[in-house]
């Protein structure tokens, strides 16, 4: 089930939150129960066969949980770590090895067409950190129906944040969880709206001028140069809003049933370098590869070289785990060697006094890497990749050019004013680059987002905009197709 679906909106969530809150009233456990079967449906609507690997997934990673809370073993740790890896992989990946091998052997192994579950790199990456966390002694709840819940919580079940469970449960072991509070109603209801309207209305128009280019590179087009650069930009902006409005649709829900997620995107393409745009973009997802995998790398306490070494097979992985393809892995090592050259940029810097770059160029920079780095992330192989780099810089002759395309405001609305490509992609990087986000506009001191600070607040006139926005985008969403989240196929 889609969060920009009617169904959704119309009728899971408000049957879902009414009952939470009814049955809150009776007894807490009742409401934790009903949010849990409600959260399996959820998941269920797109495939119930699944429905059974995410129960026997949690009730696998339930048992070693407890068993390592009270033994600390790293070798049932290891175990653990490595059964959840080994679901991820044979869904993920069997595919991607077969047809790899294939490639590089003359074999010709037929592959399984595996169907990937949705979902199933957040819950296993969420799983895995639950037991990292218990064997170091930060999870200690033996309840059985709180971790089902802390599982399956269909806000972030499909798509993030990823959750540690000292983050998320103890928030259900609050009464207040279980009644309804207006000023958790009324963010939550800002960050939905604002980011339905972000998918509708942006994302979605975004698409219609990147899919058409990188679909004519696929099919062995080369585009010309300017319809290149406009289709990888719009694609730039569609990945943000998607991505962007999927964030704060699932942080807005989550605060409807008094439950604050964190943060998980910060307006990255305002930032000056590659360090500061991974603390921005997909903080969750930052924040794991940082703490359970280049950490226990050794991170940056073995040397410059080694560090280097340690970001490079971060950030492939981190790719990797996008998605099973070479594509994925191009992306993950440029953004690796982003960073080492980040690095040694400050390093040298430090050493020899160089004063940094202004902080125009230093975003340009960083944006045109960002937005480069995007092109393999996109495209459907390695060829089709190069083709679209090779028009971009001007040295193929094209053979495939973009009709001329005007997008309306609101698709299906008569009444909205027509822009051309170039107005819209001005329209989003003006948002994108220029004006707060939605965090901003909530925080009530200087630095302190809503979703960090407990003084969170929303004025009439949010609510109000609020209305607008969820109008507005409830005209533009399609009756029947509603186009699925990008980040819903990792």
């Amino acid at each position: 089930m889609l969060f920009n679906s009617f169904p959704f909106i119309l009728a899971f969530l408000p049957a879902v939150l009414a009952g939470f809150l009814l049955l809150g009233r009776i007894h807490a456990r009742l409401a934790a129960g009903w949010l849990v079967l409600a959260s399996f449906f959820f998941y269920g609507w797109w495939a119930p066969r699944y429905v059974l690997l995410l129960l026997g997934s949690a009730a696998v990673n339930f048992v070693l949980g407890m068993v390592l809370a009270r033994t600390r073993s790293r070798a049932v740790l290891a175990c653990g770590i490595a059964a959840n890896l080994v679901l991820l992989g044979y869904y993920k990946y069997t595919d991607f090895f077969i047809a790899s091998i294939n490639h590089v052997a003359g074999t010709v192994w037929p592959l399984p067409s595996i169907i990937l579950p949705i979902g199933i790199s957040f819950y296993t990456f969420t799983q895995i950190a639950y037991l990292v966390d218990a064997c170091r002694g930060l999870a200690r709840d033996y309840d059985a129906l709180h971790y089902l819940l802390f599982v399956s919580y269909f806000p972030h079940l499909v798509a993030g944040p990823l959750l540690h469970h000292a983050q998320v449960m103890p928030q259900f072991d609050d009464k207040r969880t279980y009644r309804l509070q207006w000023d958790n109603v009324n963010v939550g209801l800002v960050l939905f709206a604002t980011g339905l309207f972000k998918k509708v209305v942006l994302a979605d128009q975004f698409a219609s001028c990147a899919t058409p280019m990188f679909d004519a590179a696929a099919q062995g087009g080369a585009p010309g140069p300017a319809w290149a650069w406009t289709g990888v930009l719009a694609y730039t902006l569609q990945l943000y809003f998607d991505f962007s409005g999927y964030s704060d649709m699932a942080l807005g829900i989550s605060r409807l049933f008094n439950v604050r997620l964190p943060l998980n995107f910060f307006s990255p393409y305002k930032s000056r370098d590659i360090v500061e745009f991974w603390r921005r973009w997909h903080m969750t997802l930052s924040a794991f590869l940082r703490d359970y995998l280049y950490i226990p790398l050794g991170g940056n306490r073995r040397g410059r070289a080694r560090r280097y070494v340690n970001l490079m097979i971060t950030m492939v992985l981190g790719g990797l785990w996008h998605g099973a393809s070479w594509t994925f892995v191009a992306w993950g090592a440029l953004h690796g060697a982003y960073l080492v050259v980040n690095h040694g940029w400050r390093a040298l810097r430090e050493r020899l006094g160089v004063p940094a770059m202004p902080s125009v160029v230093a975003w340009a920079v960083t944006f045109a890497c960002t937005m480069a780095a995007w092109v393999p992330f996109r495209a459907y192989d390695m060829p089709s990749t190069g083709r679209i780099f090779r028009a971009m810089l001007g040295l193929s002759s094209p053979t495939v050019t973009a009709a001329p395309t005007l997008w309306p405001a609101i698709t299906r609305a008569s009444y909205a004013p027509e822009l051309s490509q170039g107005g819209w992609i001005a329209f989003g990087l003006a948002i994108a680059l220029l004006a707060p986000n939605i965090y901003q506009f909530l925080e009530r001191r200087d630095g302190i987002p809503a979703e960090q600070s407990r003084q969170a607040w929303a004025a009439p006139w949010l609510a109000f905009a609020a209305g607008c926005l969820l109008f507005f985008s409830l005209k533009a969403m399609a009756p029947g197709h509603p186009s699925p989240f990008l980040y819903f196929q990792f």
